[in-house]
């Protein structure tokens, strides 16, 4: 379990390590069992299990981040950013919204993003998965009231 501070709760998210985007294929997946030369995952939204050979073009949720201003956002933050803005609940459409729609929204959750190197077809591509991601049931956000600290006596 990875724990984020922010002010006043305590937030816990499910690690994301094993949840896998293959290249080549629609969605997202959860890593089931892993080999010496395949692993075999499972969508996240149809529970259809597949075998992803060594040749395939695997991406792991958790080494993904995104360019900003600054330093790279690790995507399980800009997750957690957008969970927390819409309570849990499911975000726009990447498919039916406008180019300047998803702009402006990542905008609001990632205000230092890259404009230069951060395309539309990255924001759209995070906005589905984070939607697979709520919809799946498969991550576990929850909010915690903050132990108060003890004060040495």
């Amino acid at each position: 379990m990875i724990y984020v501070y922010l002010p006043l709760k305590i937030y816990q998210i499910m690690d994301i390590k094993d949840f896998i985007a293959i290249s080549g294929q629609p969605g997202l997946y959860k890593m089931i069992s892993q080999g010496k030369s395949l692993l075999i995952a499972e969508n996240l939204q149809t529970g259809q299990r597949i075998p992803v050979h060594g040749s395939a073009q695997v991406s792991s949720m958790e080494e993904i981040a995104v360019f900003t201003e600054t330093e790279d956002k690790p995507l399980k933050d800009i997750f957690l950013e957008i969970y927390n803005k819409e309570e849990g609940k499911t975000i726009l459409d990447p498919k039916k919204s406008t180019d300047e729609q998803i702009r402006n929204y990542f905008a609001s959750v990632l205000p230092t993003y890259d404009k230069k190197k951060v395309y539309i077809s990255d924001m759209k591509k995070i906005f589905f998965w984070y939607n697979i991601l709520v919809t799946s049931g498969k991550i576990d956000w929850t909010a915690t009231e903050p132990e108060e600290e003890k004060s040495p006596e």
